[in-house]
């Protein structure tokens, strides 16, 4: 009785490679994608074809609802960056697309899932650890780490079987979706070496005027964009559109790999770029210090916990209690101006601002004390250190 196996299907270099060899194995595949925002109509048609012609059936879901919902709101909530630089695109789509497949593969019976990740980067282990998870019954097949084929050796591959690749696919391996992309080629295998502009989806940046631009969040989430009210995933299609045309979000991220290497990775994130670093702002307005230090601390610790494929731990779930819960007064309005390759915040509101010029103001007279009882504070506060020193401890 022949297998079936559910292939996680990009239409890229390395799962129409997966696709053809699994078949010469033996196997009857089926293949799915899970849109999480890197695939317009046109791109989704040409997957669907070419499912067809390498002779699988083929599923199309549509998850970027259910990407932000489940995680994206959170990495938000968290203001969450790798390194101070990267929005963890990739990680963030790599959990909603496990718990998806998996879910595909026990509606069709299927006896195994596949992925088309390497033996070298994060996504194989999330993948594995995802779908041992959730789908435990179910044998894990990722033949481009088994054979341990270089991209030429699957062009050539492919190639001999009368199927062509796009040039750049076999160049650069991007990987596109709502919270950005990620991109991977000869100059992100190296410390020094950087991308050109080409490499990214936004291709080379225009010299653009400034244009303004305004933020509204309810509770940590986006709800319109310069007064238009919208869903979290249509308002992040629209950022990435506009952010994209001026470059925004792009770097470059060197950083720890699941498996204990040093990697890096390029990125252009235009939404979560704009968003976090509005969202951020808005949060020094309404939350208070220690809220804020130990969000950020939490946040970090979420997102460490998505990069290492750890998604499915119970700790997930109580660190998102935690991020949801802090955003109850995080309501309000972000003025912003883009610029080519950069963008600033010139100003901030919001019904919950714990900032009332009216009731003091840094660095002038206030009404909420006296000159006296200033002095008296600044006093009291330096006797811990008072001591210390008079104890020889402080230098």
């Amino acid at each position: 009785m022949t297998k079936t196996v559910l292939l996680a299907f990009s239409g890229g270099l390395d799962t129409t490679f997966c696709a053809l060899w699994l078949q010469e194995q033996g196997w009857k595949v089926h293949t799915v994608t899970v849109d999480t925002g890197g695939f317009d109509a046109e791109e989704l048609t040409r997957i669907e074809s070419l499912a067809k012609r390498l002779g699988a059936s083929h599923r199309t879901v549509d998850a970027k609802a259910r990407l932000f919902d489940s995680t994206l709101r959170f990495l938000l909530y968290g203001n969450t960056l790798r390194g101070a630089a990267y929005p963890l695109s990739v990680s963030a789509e790599r959990s909603c697309q496990a718990r998806v497949i998996a879910e595909v593969a026990g509606d069709l019976g299927m006896d195994a899932v596949a992925h088309g990740s390497t033996g070298a980067g994060n996504d194989q282990v999330r993948f594995d650890v995802a779908f041992r998870a959730l789908a435990p019954e179910l044998e894990i097949l990722a033949p481009v780490r088994s054979l341990g084929w270089s991209r030429a050796q699957e062009v050539t591959f492919l190639a001999d079987r009368g199927i062509e690749v796009p040039v750049k696919t076999s160049v650069y391996s991007v990987n596109e979706g709502l919270w950005g992309a990620s991109v991977g080629g000869r100059e992100t295998l190296t410390s020094w070496d950087t991308l050109p502009e080409s490499a990214y989806p936004g291709g080379e940046v225009p010299n653009l005027a400034p244009i303004p631009l305004t933020l509204a969040f309810t509770k940590g989430v986006p709800v319109a964009l310069d007064g238009d009210a919208l869903d979290p995933v249509t308002l992040l299609q629209r950022l990435n559109a506009l952010g994209r045309r001026y470059g925004l979000g792009r770097g470059v991220h060197l950083g720890d790999t699941i498996l204990g290497i040093k990697g890096r990775v390029g990125f252009e994130a235009p939404a979560a770029h704009l968003l976090i670093q509005a969202h951020r702002e808005l949060e020094k307005l309404v939350l208070s210090g220690p809220q804020l230090f130990w969000k950020e601390q939490l946040g970090q610790l979420y997102g460490a916990m998505l990069h290492e494929g750890k998604a499915f731990d119970p700790l997930v779930k109580d660190l998102e209690a935690f991020l949801e819960s802090s955003q109850g007064r995080v309501t309000g309005e972000v003025r912003m101006k883009l610029y080519p390759r950069a963008a600033f915040v010139e100003g901030v509101r919001s019904p919950h601002s714990l900032m009332d010029p009216k009731v003091a103001s840094y660095g002038e007279d206030n009404k909420l004390w006296n000159g006296e009882e200033a002095a008296a504070f600044g006093k009291v506060f330096g006797v811990s250190q008072l001591l210390s020193a008079k104890a020889g401890v402080a230098s």
